[in-house]
């Protein structure tokens, strides 16, 4: 298959060179990585997961570019686009783990330098190891389809031929933020609507958020994942939940699921997360393997060289090992600062390099078979900790020092992997159209710099707003953070992991991955991915039934669109109003954190009508099944 497979020919052809690294591109996306990393650090901590920007943000600079400069260039297009969906990517990195060093009490806030640290020096080392496996891993491999990459793409060559979704996105914008306005800034809707009642020894639950950003979510991860994640928190919620205990004295039966999930049912998903990881890592063995060896037929002194084909132009080998090199000597620097010992600075710098190209290669491979969105990241760092804490054990490091060290491992590899996933798919947008590598990895270390200041920032100003991880109401469960906390605490402190309760979480995963092989064997189009079902069976259940409407809208708008023979999926209109339902929802959430910051008062008006807040919810979903009959027309 791979042998008769080809790229299609760029729409620019290597001879030719239009403007693409100019000033405006890079200023504007520098302002959109900047802004798309806010939208996701605040999705991520809401919901344990973010989505790519990169389609949303070619819309938005086809329109900036064409209507208010009147320029139109395919390669500025896509500059913009890379630089906007590395600030997504970065968001999600530290998301899952700076909070955790706060949960776990290591800081009292969210410190500047070592978070803005980990953000910089984890997605430079994700470019590093990332741009030498370009050739082995999308060049030479046309069946690993980047889905995210190909659909960018696919946007970029429509605004090419004039066609522009900024009043989709405009619109989705609009509606998102007054739907998060309603539920937090006057509390017309509530955020969840739920309910459990107590059978005998059992708790039993249902319930759903009222999420205008989960339900873009679900549109956009398209129906089979949906269904995954749906699935997972099916098992913790419907199956497990019952079996697993009874309200206490003097507890509801609504308090008693949560503290159930809280305790135990979470724990199964990292179980199953744990499989999930390691069976990633043995899938891709063989695309590792081809990185290392175009790693070893590559020349120190191959530089960008003006003989070299231009849409082949990759960063230097030599400049790819100054930065290396700068890079490590920064971290072990960082790691010396954050724990106090070089000893330990030197061990967790090694272990943070290993890792860090172990899964920058299972990440970029995982990408090019389920995007970027469904690589599992945070079984990948699960696996990463877990690893690091082992060693730091082995050799007779515990304590705060092994804590700070082992979250720091952590952080950076996670930065590392989110960063060469998103690269990938940003280089495969590029081999479609027609650019330059090395200008895209360029605009890509621009884009990490940039946007690495404001992280600090923002955490705090949500953490001062809305809480994070503190499990109070309205509070950002920030999942995968509180994870890795109690994961930390347990192996280094006073906390005690439910070591039976992970060890089933990891039969589950085992049984799903003989389900998955069966359903492979008999050419099934449906799969049983193991980390979508850990993630919904680690999540609240309510998050999983909006993610699973978007899923079916999606569905339903894919048939109308296969029934007249229209398969571009990158035109599709319900994705540019779901992006814009994302970021107006995580924006207005951001703004309004710096109000309630502030402390100015807002205009609350609690309601607690749980029919009304469905009908509201129902008209963003008819909303989003609007706009996704438009591209069924």
């Amino acid at each position: 298959m791979m042998r008769t497979m080809r790229h299609p020919a760029p729409v620019v052809p290597p001879e030719q060179s239009p403007p693409e690294s100019t000033w405006i591109a890079l200023a504007l996306g520098a302002v959109l990585a900047v802004v798309m990393g806010a939208a996701n650090v605040y999705l991520g901590l809401y919901a344990g997961m973010t989505v790519a920007a990169a389609i949303p943000a070619a819309v938005i600079s086809m329109a900036f570019l064409r209507v208010v400069l009147g320029r139109s260039s395919i390669l500025e297009n896509n500059i913009v686009q890379t630089m906007a969906s590395t600030g997504e990517a970065l968001a999600a990195g530290i998301i899952f783990t700076a909070p955790a060093l706060l949960l776990v009490g290591a800081w009292q806030q969210f410190e500047f330098w070592p978070t803005t640290l980990i953000v910089l020096l984890g997605g430079m080392l994700g470019l590093i190891f990332m741009v030498p496996m370009r050739r082995a891993l999308i060049v030479d491999r046309p069946d690993l389809i980047y889905p995210e990459g190909t659909a960018c793409a696919e946007v970029l060559k429509v605004g090419e031929r004039g066609g522009s979704g900024v009043g989709l996105i405009a619109r989705g914008v609009a509606a998102g933020g007054l739907f998060k306005l309603l539920v937090t800034g006057i509390r017309f809707v509530q955020p969840t609507v739920e309910g459990a009642l107590t059978a005998g020894r059992s708790v039993l639950y249902a319930g759903a958020d009222m999420s205008a950003a989960l339900l873009a979510v679900g549109y956009i991860v398209r129906l089979e994942i949906a269904v995954l994640v749906f699935t997972g928190g099916a098992i913790g919620w419907v199956i497990a939940l019952p079996m697993l205990g009874a309200p206490l004295a003097g507890e509801s039966s609504l308090e008693a699921a949560g503290r159930i999930w809280s305790t135990q049912i979470r724990y199964l998903g990292v179980g199953a997360m744990v499989v999930g990881g390691l069976a990633s890592f043995w899938s891709v063995r063989r695309g590792i393997a081809a990185g290392l060896a175009s790693l070893g037929g590559a020349r120190l002194g191959a530089d960008v060289q003006a003989a070299t084909v231009r849409t082949e132009r990759n960063l230097g080998m030599t400049t790819l090992l100054v930065l290396f090199v700068v890079t490590t000597a920064a971290t072990m620097a960082f790691y010396r600062m954050l724990v106090g010992s070089t000893g330990v600075a030197l061990l967790a710098t090694i272990l943070m390099i290993v890792a860090s190209f172990v899964f920058v290669a299972v990440a970029t491979y995982i990408a090019g078979l389920v995007g970027s969105s469904n690589s599992p990241v945070s079984g990948m760092t699960i696996v990463a900790l877990l690893f690091s804490a082992a060693v730091m054990l082995g050799v007779g490091i515990s304590g705060e020092s092994a804590v700070l060290a082992t979250l720091g491992i952590a952080g950076v590899v996670c930065c590392a992997t989110c960063a060469a996933g998103d690269v990938a798919q940003d280089l495969k947008t590029g081999l479609i159209v027609g650019a330059t590598p090395a200008r895209q990895q360029m605009a890509t270390i621009v884009a990490t710099v940039v946007p690495a200041f404001f992280f600090a920032p923002i955490l705090t100003l949500l953490h001062s707003a809305y809480g994070i991880g503190t499990g109070g109401p309205g509070s950002l469960r920030a999942p995968q953070a509180a994870l890795f906390a109690s994961l930390t605490s347990g192996v280094f402190g006073d906390g005690e992991l439910p070591w039976l309760l992970m060890a089933a979480g990891a039969a589950i995963g085992v049984g799903l991955l003989i389900v998955d092989a069966v359903l492979v064997r008999r050419g099934s189009r449906f799969r049983a991915h193991v980390m979508p079902i850990a993630v919904g069976l680690y999540l609240p259940f309510s998050l999983a039934v909006p993610i699973l409407i978007g899923g079916i809208v999606a569905s339903a708008a894919a048939g109308a669109r296969r029934r007249r023979n229209d398969s571009d999926e990158g035109t599709d209109d319900g994705v540019l109003f779901a992006s814009g339902l994302i970021a107006g929802e995580a924006l207005i959430g951001i703004a309004l954190a710096g109000l309630i910051a502030a402390q100015l008062p807002l205009p609350v008006t609690i309601v607690e009508q749980p029919l009304l807040s469905i009908a509201v919810f129902a008209g963003i979903v008819a909303l989003l099944v609007r706009s996704a009959q438009r591209s069924a027309a």
